[in-house]
């Protein structure tokens, strides 16, 4: 991180909160804690926060509902829900709130704070670079090329703007209805196949074994996820 982030740790369990604000500030985060969604409402406007690790099953008022008026308030803020529940309709739940991603409990310490660099990335980016990297690839929005491996890669233009959409949001899970939307438009937000089929198309393109692709990722149930190959290395080196 080349500045300190400010991180608001949500959750009604104190010795949790003690554990991630130690461990975080440990890291290079600025961390400050809420008990409760109603008390995140309220420091989270004056607080100057980047990102917010959010429980979402809390008493009160829950952690979806605070995502929504989180997000209502400060479109640009970071929101990582905190979740117990494995469940596909509550992790849609979560993302349609307007979360940038979710992590489900037992984590391990390093995948949370690379979720957690994952979401600042892109709230730090702007419009975001002209040039991404990610292993092998490099793509180049400007002249709207692909490279791998430093040799061109033909995509069509809705290969090219759909693998863009997932490496402006590398590290973040994307819904199936979250593409399909962005891509083609709110009238093909049911139809699965026809992303399934675009996702087979770059994977050929891009993976050295589309049967095992280690860059674009399928989360189960919910969408696709672009993956870094380097951001392994940053895991595995945390404590």
């Amino acid at each position: 991180m080349t500045r300190k982030f400010n991180v608001l740790i949500v959750d009604d369990e104190p010795p949790l909160r003690s554990v991630l604000r130690t461990s975080l500030s440990a890291c290079g985060f600025a961390v400050e804690e809420a008990g409760s969604a109603e008390q995140a409402l309220e420091v989270i406007p004056q607080g100057g926060f980047d990102i917010v690790l959010l429980d979402i099953n809390m008493p009160g008022m829950d952690g979806l509902e605070a995502c929504r008026r989180l997000r209502a308030l400060m479109p640009h803020l970071g929101i990582v829900m905190v979740t117990v529940r494995e469940a596909e309709s509550d992790i849609v739940l979560a993302l349609n709130a307007g979360a940038d991603d979710y992590i489900t409990k037992p984590f391990r310490f390093g995948e949370l704070v690379a979720r957690l660099r994952a979401v600042l990335r892109r709230a730090d980016s702007g419009d975001g670079p002209p040039t991404l990297q990610a292993g092998t690839l490099e793509i180049d929005f400007e002249r709207r090329l692909l490279r791998r491996a430093s040799k061109v890669v033909h995509l069509t233009p809705t290969e090219f703007d759909l693998l863009g959409l997932l490496m402006r949001n590398q590290g973040m899970p994307l819904t199936h209805a979250k593409l399909l939307s962005s891509i083609w438009g709110p009238e093909y937000r049911g139809e699965l196949e026809y992303l399934r089929s675009f996702i087979r198309a770059l994977r050929k393109k891009i993976e050295d074994d589309p049967s095992r692709p280690k860059y674009i990722l399928t989360e189960p149930w919910l969408g696709y996820r672009f993956h870094n190959p380097s951001d392994d290395e940053a895991i595995d080196s945390e404590p």
